[in-house]
């Protein structure tokens, strides 16, 4: 597969001819034509959704970080944000390099290239985070050095975004939008879980507010893989073999591994309502949930353990189920849809 040419202005492809991926693209990016109408109800909800790190008052975490976590609690704390400082570095620069190259559906490309300013936009919310609460800064931008757990969960991550950069088949990008589909929909939850955790107890409310904004993003972004997976597979139902099936599961149960291991990891057993049980359960209601979005069937059937998490996840009036990917409000906008 090639890389989408940006100007192609012999292309007489169509709305009908035009393809997530393996099309003729004109290169213009018409806003009042576009095939995916899901693409363009991402861009609206997210350009109503937007919001920047200065918006969030960190004052009170600074004291509590200092004077009321527990060392248990501080360590989780500094782990969460090393891992997703690390996630959202990876996605910046994956969005960017290996997915929307082919891509060549323009109104797709578009979203793309918002989710890859949202992903730096959280960036600079740990920077502010980091830098004005935790004790040592450049341990936490560099934790994966020192932390074997880490290391290993960065390292298959970014492994999986590696394979493009060699010769790119269609098999390899939707191996990749399912890579992408387990970052957003699975790779953050026990660090989103952890800090809300500490809000229910009273603790670092700022810190969680920050993870709520960035959450809400994440949403959007689940939503475009989840979309971009099933418009692949009405266009191409010849790539869902039984053995990429396979192999779709094979990165899922990886992926529920790993996240269990790393939330046991930073929580140590030792934080209130998170348990390893329930740790585990969680995360294997989360894959269940994002297999059944693309199509596929559950591979554990058990029921949601932690249901505060949602009340925590909600945005002032937003009424929203993060978790089954099903947005109906939004606070910044007006914008309701089911259709997702």
């Amino acid at each position: 597969m090639d890389r989408k040419r940006i100007y192609n202005p012999s292309s007489n492809e169509t709305l009908t001819e035009r393809r997530v991926f393996n099309g003729n693209p004109h290169g213009i990016l018409n806003f009042t034509k576009a095939k995916y109408q899901w693409a363009l109800k991402l861009w609206d909800l997210m350009e109503a959704n937007t919001w920047f790190p200065k918006e969030v008052d960190t004052t009170d975490d600074v004291r509590c970080y200092a004077h009321e976590l527990t060392q248990a609690e501080k360590r989780m704390y500094d782990l969460v944000w090393s891992q997703l400082i690390s996630m959202d570095s990876f996605q910046t620069n994956n969005l960017a390099d290996n997915i929307n190259p082919y891509i060549t559906a323009p109104e797709i490309n578009a979203v793309l290239s918002r989710q890859a300013y949202e992903e730096a936009n959280h960036s600079k919310s740990y920077a502010v985070m980091v830098e004005a609460i935790c004790d040592n800064t450049d341990l936490i931008y560099e934790m994966e050095k020192h932390d074997d757990v880490l290391r290993e969960k960065n390292d298959y991550i970014s492994s999986v975004y590696a394979e493009l950069a060699g010769e790119v088949t269609d098999e390899k990008l939707l191996l990749a939008m399912v890579a992408n589909q387990i970052l957003e929909g699975v790779y953050f939850y026990s660090g989103f879980t952890a800090i809300y955790s500490l809000a229910r107890a009273g603790k670092m409310l700022g810190s969680a507010q920050m993870i709520r904004f960035i959450q809400r993003d994440e949403i959007t972004h689940l939503l475009l893989f989840q979309n971009m997976i099933n418009s692949v597979r009405t266009e191409r139902p010849d790539l869902f073999t039984p053995e990429m099936e396979a192999k779709i599961y094979d990165m899922f149960k990886k992926a529920g591994e790993l996240e269990i291991k790393w939330g046991k990891y930073i929580t140590q057993n030792q934080i209130m309502g998170f348990t390893d049980d329930i740790i585990e359960q969680y995360i294997q209601y989360l894959i269940d949930q994002r297999l059944v979005a693309i199509g596929l069937k559950r591979l554990y059937n058990v029921a949601h353990p932690i249901k505060w998490v949602d009340d925590f996840a909600k945005f002032n009036d937003q009424k929203s189920n993060f978790f089954e990917a099903k947005v109906t409000n939004y606070s910044k906008g007006s914008i309701s849809f089911d259709d997702f």
